[in-house]
């Protein structure tokens, strides 16, 4: 993504780690509430309470991590449930939105869309009945609303992920190059596509409504093949263009095999595989668990293996214990082969 002008923005973490930064530049800031002084003197070695409001450490220029409340929601899956994720709010468990936006063009898109999103959302009347039919309503009400907004430049625009927890119930919306991944007991499950113009049924989308794909951009401009703003690519409102703001949207059900979920940028994903990802948070809970310190790891990582992009990264978990270790089975022990022996097995398949 094209890296927009330098800011700050402070923001609260309530039941994660978040950590962004762009290359060159990083920014520490400090707010501690006294509201939080009780769950402070509750925390015990190794296993930091989760409900801990805390803020975001670095502030990316464009990429902007957000964190929601949903008041007076409940899901009538949460009446007879087993299992209930742990996903501690301020007033109300079980549920919550988190969402990751990376801006180009500047950041006014990815901040507008940040703070009316979720108004977008509940206003819908297909909510809360329909949440998926509102959810997709919502990110094309606020695509529009980019267009309407004449202090907003009509380059800048946003990718947008979200994830939704309603009891059990988790919903990821994607519109752009930013992934979910699922930490299923060590498997990294990918709950979102990446939107690139270089992808199959993006390029057929893009083709079949008159765009055209440069060097892995869209009519040679962007990187990626949804996102919201970027009006001067979309030209005229009602018009179909080949940049769509459609998110897609996964509903799935949590269950305890569910242990985390990461939410990051195309920064990350660009040189580091999502299995990758799960394995290094999984790992690092088991040390500590603590999701901050796991979203810090990653983009600390990513910045190692010379990530050219921003970077945020938030890590949310389920359980306020850390990820119980795998025990293999000794008739399910896995066979290793030596590196001659897998020369010679390629060379008999190839002959």
């Amino acid at each position: 993504m094209v890296q927009g002008t330098s800011a700050s923005l402070q923001i609260e973490r309530l039941d994660g780690g978040c950590s962004g930064t762009s290359k060159g530049s990083a920014s520490a800031m400090e707010d501690e509430k006294d509201e939080n002084l009780d769950c402070l003197n509750q925390q015990s070695a190794g296993k930091p309470p989760r409900n801990i409001k805390m803020v975001r450490q670095y502030c990316s220029s464009s990429a902007f991590f957000t964190d929601f409340e949903i008041l007076g929601l409940i899901s009538p899956s949460t009446e007879n449930s087993a299992f209930l994720p742990y996903f501690s709010l301020r007033k109300l468990d079980r549920e919550g939105t988190k969402a990751v936006f990376d801006g180009h063009g500047g950041i006014d898109a990815a901040s507008f869309t940040r703070k009316n999103i979720l108004n977008f959302i509940f206003e819908d009347s297909q909510f809360p009945s329909g949440t998926k039919r509102a959810i997709k309503s919502a990110f094309v009400k606020a695509d529009h609303a980019l267009s309407d907004t004449k202090s907003i430049d009509s380059s800048s625009g946003t990718t947008a992920l979200m994830a939704l927890v309603l009891g059990r119930t988790m919903l990821v919306a994607n519109a752009g190059d930013s992934r979910a991944v699922l930490g299923k007991r060590g498997r990294a499950i990918e709950l979102s596509k990446d939107h690139k113009p270089s992808c199959a049924s993006e390029r057929t989308r893009i083709e079949r409504l008159g765009g055209v794909i440069h060097d892995g951009y869209l009519n040679g401009q962007l990187s990626v093949a949804r996102a919201l703003g970027d009006w001067h690519i979309k030209g005229p409102k009602g018009s179909k263009s080949p940049l769509s703001s459609e998110p897609e949207v996964e509903e799935i059900n949590l269950t305890e095999e569910d242990e985390f979920l990461i939410l990051g940028c195309d920064g990350l994903w660009d040189v580091m595989s999502s299995q990758c990802a799960v394995t290094m948070v999984r790992k690092e809970l088991m040390l500590h668990n603590d999701p901050e310190i796991c979203s810090k790891a990653l983009v600390t990582e990513a910045l190692e293996r010379n990530t050219c992009d921003n970077l945020t990264v938030l890590v949310i978990c389920f359980s306020p214990d850390p990820p119980p270790k795998i025990e293999i089975p000794r008739n399910h022990r896995r066979r290793s082969i030596s590196a001659e022996g897998l020369d010679r097995v390629k060379g008999i398949l190839n002959n």
